[in-house]
């Protein structure tokens, strides 16, 4: 027999491509006679994922490494143009990475990246009088374009920096320079410094941040005859130069009057400008200003940005080569003018190269459905950044070929959702963040498919679909709560409205006809990490969930914490995540008859992929079975988010898992 499946298990006239199964599942109706035989089948060992390719020669995506870009920009090669090296230090796409200039352009499409070695922590690259010269912390790499990294000379010890600081920096960012103008290279060295900021679960009643805010400074350590000693950190008007985290010091001549000026970056997506209004002996700095332009502040699109200064385009203006969180990497070019004694600076072009692995920003969370309805498995994605995706299948097979991501719209403009000042737990810090995951289904019973989706805020919205590529403003996802206080972690400074789903944050709301009945239900983490059943009702003429049951059971295991580990083995109600505030939450999960016999099985993200094998159906309970990891790969330091296809057609469900570092990874069974 043969059965139109989508990630949602609900029939649907737009998924027209049917898979030849055993197990007699279908969507809204999944009953099998008695004289039906369900074959079961061993659940293998399977051996590994592999990276999706866009098997679409000719075409060009964005410049992309993994999680955190680092950008070396550099004649690497000798040949006269500039190439760009950027370090990942991201799991599982960690590396140093080549992407060659082969055109000699100025904005050149790269070839595909080339790995080189390890990630290099830290690293940084200064562009000086006396060349290239390439940093980690306290150590200057020489020989860097033959050795890469490998060779080390100490510099300066890093601890007298770092000692200062109380909780270990993020960044410790390390640069050369002629900081005096005498001839010889200093070192500036950025430092982040979250003392005051902490980290976690720290806004009143009215969302205010009542810890302190997060803080840059920059040091000196001065070459004095050969000999580095530090002279503390760089003061602005008699005060430390302190900027939103990530300094990412770089001083060049930015205005072209002959002395050098400083440029940071900082956690968020901003650069500020201090000028030298000194000499070019004794350096003075005025008060920061922002990088903007006509059309408005110049920002990066997500955060953690490093900005390195160069003059790219070799026209005699210090341009910034900016690497983005999200593992893209962007030029903000010099135009040379000056506007209110600022240079003014174009805004980030994000380089392209010729499309290799297929790759939607970071921490990447893939559902299977043909969207364009015309018969195979294409892509809905939500990322890091908070947007939602399309990526269409152009040629389906075994290895299908890609177009490159196209942003879903909301009123012509790309959707994005995100935390802004106070819609992350972990603050502010975490403004442009958004982590969408989300279910792709029929929410409203119209025909067409919808996209349920949650993120940093722990709210549950769906997108309308509004046909011809078009979503209506998102709305709430409504709850018949029947008269009790509206549930929603301790820890959330924001109350829920009154049909308000307010779960725990960034994790899969699973739309799925659950009891096949016909509506659209919803499986999730509810507000304390249980895995809970959300029914889905009509009253009064309109479709509201019901409740949270708890229905789930480990058989073997009622709790998987945040670390992907099992923390209690015995048998109780199953409790996908246990910890609170800023670990609470994550879990990205599916559902889907893993063993062909006739229930629904689990896949939930962990290091890579774990399953919950379901055993049984009893007293209205349902019992999962833990059976780990599905392979030894490392797809994730923080999460992945497992879907499924079939896309070898032999009617055996494959594992697509989006990672940490925004790639795809596909397991064939």
């Amino acid at each position: 027999m043969k059965f139109n499946f989508s990630n949602s298990f609900f029939k649907s006239p737009f998924l027209i491509k049917t898979f030849t199964l055993i197990s007699a599942f279908a969507a809204f109706s999944c009953t099998k006679s008695s004289e039906e035989k369900i074959e079961e089948t061993e659940i293998p060992e399977e051996s590994g994922f592999q990276i999706v390719k866009y098997n679409n020669p000719g075409t060009t995506s964005f410049v992309g490494v993994g999680l955190w870009a680092w950008p070396l920009p550099m004649d690497f090669d000798g040949d006269g143009d500039m190439d760009l090296l950027v370090s990942c230090p991201d799991k599982p796409f960690n590396g140093l990475y080549f992407f060659e200039n082969s055109s000699g352009e100025d904005f050149p499409v790269f070839e595909p990246p080339v790995r080189l070695g390890d990630a290099i922590s830290q690293v940084q690259v200064s562009h000086t009088p006396e060349g290239v010269k390439v940093m980690g912390s306290g150590t200057l790499l020489t020989n860097f374009t033959e050795q890469l990294g490998a060779e080390k000379e100490e510099i300066f010890p890093a601890e007298e920096i770092l000692k200062d600081f109380g909780k270990k920096p993020r960044f410790n960012q390390w640069k050369m320079a002629d900081y005096d103008g005498d001839g010889d290279l200093d070192i500036l060295v950025g430092v982040d410094d979250w003392t005051d900021y902490g980290w976690d679960n720290a806004y009143n009643s009215e969302g205010v941040w009542t810890n302190g805010p997060l803080h840059g400074y920059v040091y000196l350590i001065e070459n004095v005859d050969g000999a580095y000693e530090n002279k503390g950190r760089i003061q602005v008007q008699g005060k430390d130069l302190d900027v939103y985290g990530a300094p990412s010091p770089n001083l060049a001549d930015f205005d072209g009057d002959g002395d050098l000026d400083l440029i940071t970056g900082e956690f968020l997506d901003k650069m500020t400008y201090f000028q030298n209004v000194g000499t070019a002996t004794k350096p003075e700095f005025a008060a920061g200003q922002f990088l903007e332009n006509s059309e408005g502040l110049i920002k990066m699109e997500l955060e953690m940005i490093i900005p390195v200064a160069v003059d790219w385009d070799q026209d005699g203006k210090i341009d910034l080569v900016v690497g983005d969180e999200d593992g893209r990497v962007a030029l903000v070019r010099n135009t040379g003018q000056i506007k209110g004694g600022i240079p003014v600076f174009e805004s980030a072009k994000y380089f392209r190269q010729k499309a290799d692995n297929l790759k939607f920003g970071a921490l990447v969370t893939p559902v299977s459905f043909d969207w364009d309805e015309d018969g195979d498995l294409d892509i809905i994605a939500g990322n890091s950044a908070g947007f939602i995706c399309f990526i269409e299948n152009l040629e389906d097979g075994k290895t299908p070929k890609w177009a490159e991501p196209v942003l879903l719209t909301v009123d012509g403009k790309p959707f994005r959702s995100q935390a802004g000042k106070n819609g992350s737990i972990q603050g502010p810090a975490e403004a442009k963040w958004g982590y969408t995951t989300l279910s792709v289904a029929d929410w409203d019973g119209d025909g067409k498919a919808d996209i349920i989706f949650n993120g940093i805020w722990g709210k549950v919205e769906w997108l309308k679909n509004l046909g011809n590529g078009n979503l209506a403003k998102p709305e709430l996802v409504k709850v018949d709560w029947q008269g009790q206080e509206v549930p929603s972690p301790a820890w959330n400074w924001w109350k829920p409205q009154s049909d308000e789903l307010a779960p725990q944050w960034r994790t899969t709301p699973v739309a799925i006809d659950w009891n096949e009945d016909g509506l659209m239900d919803l499986v999730m983490l509810d507000h304390e990490g249980y895995l809970a059943y959300f029914e889905r009702k009509s009253k009064d003429g309109e479709l509201v969930l019901t409740p949270g049951q708890r229905i789930f059971y480990g058989e073997n295991a009622s709790v998987f914490s945040n670390k992907d580990q099992v923390k209690d083995e015995s048998p109780g109600l199953l409790r996908l995540n246990d910890s609170d505030a800023g670990s609470s939450g994550r879990r990205k999960l599916t559902f889907l008859d893993w063993d062909n016999d006739g229930d629904l099985d689990m896949l939930i993200n962990s290091v890579n992929v774990s399953l919950f094998e379901q055993t049984k159906t009893e007293d209205g309970k349902v019992y999962f079975k833990h059976h780990g990891q599905l392979t030894e790969d490392v797809l994730a330091g923080h999460t992945t988010s497992p879907t499924f296809v079939d896309w070898n057609e032999n009617g055996v469900w494959d594992v697509l898992v989006g990672a940490e570092d925004g790639h795809f990874y596909y397991l064939e069974r």
